[in-house]
């Protein structure tokens, strides 16, 4: 168990759908090739439904609707707790933020790049996803 003196920091991620589509992103700080869901931080007075629009609009310029709680994981870098959730594009087109985002796109199932592992929540969102969508997980 770790000590309850380490301040627990929440971290919303989101998947985001259009369709039969799937918004996934790639930070510079990723490995070559690999894109993920939206993730970042949760600031201080700010509900996590707030969290998940503010961060979506911040790193793609889109819009979202219909966001729902998903699931969630401790994430150890630093301390966080990643809260999971699902959301639908409700409008705009996607504006990539360059000082976080390299690329950003619309995913069909049988088109993905290169994705997190099985471990992580981002993962377990891709796959909620493609289960949805009448596709095997990859």
């Amino acid at each position: 168990m770790g000590s309850f003196n380490t301040p627990v920091l929440p971290s919303i991620i989101v998947l985001v759908q259009r369709g039969s589509k799937v918004l996934l992103a790639r930070p510079y700080h990723f490995p070559a090739g690999l894109y993920s869901v939206i993730a970042g931080f949760v600031e201080p007075g700010e509900t996590l439904e707030e969290a998940v629009e503010r961060e979506v609009g911040e790193e793609v310029g889109i819009m979202i609707t219909d966001i729902r709680y998903f699931g969630s994981q401790p994430w150890p870098f630093p301390h966080s707790l990643m809260i999971g959730f699902t959301a639908h594009h409700a409008g705009g087109e996607l504006s990539i933020d360059n000082d976080e985002i390299e690329d950003a796109g619309w995913f069909i199932p049988d088109n993905l790049p290169k994705i997190p592992g099985e471990i992580s929540i981002a993962r377990k969102l891709i796959d909620w996803f493609l289960e949805g969508q009448g596709v095997p997980p990859p």
